[in-house]
């Protein structure tokens, strides 16, 4: 059975048709990239499947029980995390508690300080900065706090919206390998990406949107040699 299964998913947000009838799913342990243009619907999509955007239409189900009209706080807690576009630390708190907002909806208190410091060796420039005020941080230091957050959370599925936007080419490397270990520990990601390229060669699959509607899909390999994918994202 997939983890999570989306059917005709539709959304209308800001008086505009975002979504429009998207099939998509993700079984337990894949790494499934979704790519498109800017205002392609893919940040809608994820946000949708947050539960911070609601539905006009279709069926979300998640470990074979429907999500659609269930509330974001409480899709955390059933183990789907948002790392959302622009990271969205908080600015004024330190790396430390930009982490323990990512467990506000766990109460094992020991099995919380245990994977503060697996994040910890997973990001080790985070533990240098530990007591650092997160806005102080670059950019890509951001990202790694934005990503071991949601980790705090002990996802089943991680959702990443544009992982790689605004960082330094050395950094999206280092992002992209923890992604890779990420998804090499058994976690399933949905993984929402510009750079297709890159995107395609971590996951197993990905789904192409364009104008709110899935055009293509298939295995990452079939998609990267697809000549309609490397002309309209490959430059080629």
């Amino acid at each position: 059975m997939n983890l999570l299964e989306v059917e005709h998913l539709e959304v209308n947000y800001g008086g505009i048709h975002a979504v429009k009838g998207i099939d998509l799913h993700i079984a337990p342990g894949e790494l499934v990239a979704l790519i498109g243009s800017n205002g392609a619907g893919k940040t809608t999509t994820l946000k949708t499947l947050a539960g911070l955007l609601h539905p006009s239409g279709g069926q979300i189900q998640y470990d074979g029980k429907s999500l659609n009209d269930v509330a974001a706080h409480r899709r955390v807690a059933l183990g789907i995390a948002l790392v959302p576009e622009g990271r969205g630390v908080f600015a004024r708190l330190t790396v430390a508690e930009n982490l323990l907002m990512g467990a506000y909806s766990r109460n094992d208190r020991h099995e919380i300080t245990t994977d503060l410091e697996r994040m910890y060796a997973l990001f080790p420039r985070l533990a240098e900065r530990r007591d650092q005020l997160a806005g102080t941080l670059s950019g890509g230091e951001q990202q790694m706090v934005a990503m071991a957050r949601a980790l705090m959370s002990r996802p089943r599925l991680l959702m990443l919206d544009e992982p790689s936007m605004g960082l330094a080419p050395l950094m999206v490397q280092k992002i992209f390998a923890t992604i890779r270990d990420i998804a090499a520990l058994g976690m399933s990601i949905l993984l929402v990406e510009q750079n297709a390229r890159l995107a395609l060669q971590a996951a197993n699959r990905g789904y192409v949107m364009e104008s709110g509607a899935i055009t293509l899909s298939g295995a990452s390999g079939e998609l990267l040699g697809s000549d309609a994918v490397q002309h309209a994202y490959l430059g080629r």
